[in-house]
This record gives C-alpha cells, structure tokens and sequence, in this order.
C-alpha cells in the first residue's frame, strides 16, 4: 500500500507539472494554429531566471515564502520580453504561409533562445532548490513526501479552473472563440485580430516560462532541457487533442500516472509508457482525446 501510495503522489506531481509545461503550447496553437517549437526554451529562460532570482534572493537571507513570487515574477519577465518581440516580429510574417514554414521559423527561434540561454548563464548546471528544501515534508500514510510538489497540484488545478473561467465566462475569451472559428470575419466585426495573436502568444509564452519557474527548484538546469520538455509536451498535447485545455489535464494525469507507474514497477519501459500511450491514441482517434476534426480551406 505504500507504494501505490508513493506511485500516486509522484504520478498526480508528474502529471501537475506535464500541465505546466503544456497548457501553453496548446494554448498557443488554439488560437494562433502555429505550433511553437520554441515553446521548451521558453520553458528554459523561465528556469534559468527563476533559478538566478532565487539564488541571489537566498544570498540575502529573507523569507522562503516570498519565492514563489519570485518564481511567478521570473515566467511574467519572460513572457512579456520574448512573447511580443517573437510574434510581432517573426510569426506575423508567416502566418499565410505552409505549416512548414511556421515550424521551421520556430525551430530556428528555439536554436537562437538555446545560445541565447547558454550566452547568459553557461554550461554549468544550475542548482537552485531552497523552495524545495526548505519547504519540508509530511507524512502520509507512513511515508514522508515533500510539500513542494503538493504546492506544484495546487498551482497547476489552479491555473486549469482559471484558464476554463477566462475562455467560458469572460468576453476575451468569447474574443479568442470568434477568432479562432474564423479571423477574417472576426477582423470584419471589429475584432483587432493582431492585437489578439500578440496577447495569446504572450500568455502562451508567460505559461511556459512559468512551468519552467515553478520546476526549477525540483531539477538541476542544464543545457538542453528545453528540447527535452518540448518533446514530452508534444506527447502530452496529442494525447489530448491540439488546442484543448481539458485535453491537455487529462493527457498530463493519464501520462503522469502512467510513467509513475512504468517507474516503479517496469523502469526499463520509463519513456517509452508515454509513446505508448500517444500511438494508441492516435491509432483509434487521430486527433486525441478531446481534439476536434478540422476543416480546412482550400
């Protein structure tokens, strides 16, 4: 029983921080339909500058609990510098264009964020882990586990309920609805379909820098993490369907608990649990789980 205990905390952790890093990759492609390969070094910036403030804040000898402000301050920095600057400057120009052009162009912006990353902060590995520490243990069940990642559930559950509120009861996301179905009568009513695509690719960014933040303090940050988190987000997000928020949940609880299993009972089967998954998916319904079969002009 203390096992299976132990292989559902890890497994609703994993799955808590799957939706971090994936909720704004499939949010990025609900609205824009552009898949942001850059998405994991985004993800990246936001560890490393959430690990650097956490760092220099520890220098300092002040409360533990203000890091996760810190951690929250770093995905807002984030977001607001690279998330403008790359869709008004890059993807605004592409568009119209094929698929191919728009992964090409991200795939080159996530080799300059690499370098980028690398040029600030080295080679070294980064190690940054007074939340984690610091925030101590409970025992359940005759286990101790820590609480951090209990705070990690939290922030993900809360984040889940804030992102159905905005696109379910709110004019903006109305807003993101009508653009989506269709852009050029939503430019017609009014809408500033730009100014749109600028702020959903800013959240889209500010949530993968803070799933990058938040789970800083729980890895050692090395180079070459983005590409490692994009590729699982990829899994996670066609588990559940491109663009879907819920499927997007749902695929990050069936993976999480899934790997956590495959870790415990089958641990040469580790990744290999989630491409299993993805195939069978795939395989009886292309589109995910809660992905929707798209119409496509011609």
């Amino acid at each position: 029983m203390r096992l299976l205990l132990v292989v559902l905390l890890d497994g609703l952790a994993y799955a808590a921080w799957l939706f971090l890093v994936s909720a704004g990759l499939t949010f990025t492609y609900g609205v824009l339909r552009v898949l942001n390969l850059a998405h994991g070094n985004l993800y990246a910036l936001g560890a490393y500058l959430g690990a650097t403030l956490l760092l220099h804040y520890a220098a300092s000898g002040s409360e533990v609990a203000a890091t996760l402000g810190l951690l929250l301050l770093a995905a807002v920095i984030i977001g607001i510098l690279a998330g403008p600057l790359i869709e008004r400057v890059f993807l605004r120009r592409v568009y119209s264009r094929d698929e191919e052009v728009q992964l090409l162009l991200t795939f080159a912006i996530s080799l300059i964020l690499e370098d980028v990353t690398k040029l600030i902060w080295g080679v070294t590995p980064v190690v940054a882990d007074m939340p984690y520490t610091s925030f101590g243990s409970v025992r359940l069940g005759g286990i101790s586990y820590p609480w951090y990642p209990f705070l990690l559930v939290g922030v993900a559950l809360g984040l889940a309920g804030f992102l159905w509120f905005v696109v379910t009861h709110t004019r903006l996301g109305k807003v993101l609805a009508a653009v989506i179905a269709d852009r050029e009568v939503s430019a017609t009513l009014g809408i500033h379909v730009p100014r749109v695509y600028t702020f959903a690719f800013t959240a889209g960014a500010i949530l993968a820098a803070l799933g990058g933040a938040l789970t800083a303090p729980m890895f050692s940050l090395v180079p070459g993490i983005g590409a490692d988190v994009l590729v699982i987000s990829f899994a996670v997000i066609a588990i559940g369907g491109l663009g879907s928020i819920g499927g997007a949940a749902v695929g990050s609880v069936v993976v999480g608990l899934a790997r956590s299993a495959a870790v415990y009972f089958f641990p040469e089967l580790d990744l290999f649990t989630i491409y299993l998954i993805m195939t069978l998916v795939l395989l009886f319904r292309p589109q995910g789980l809660f992905g929707e079969i798209e119409i496509r002009r011609i």
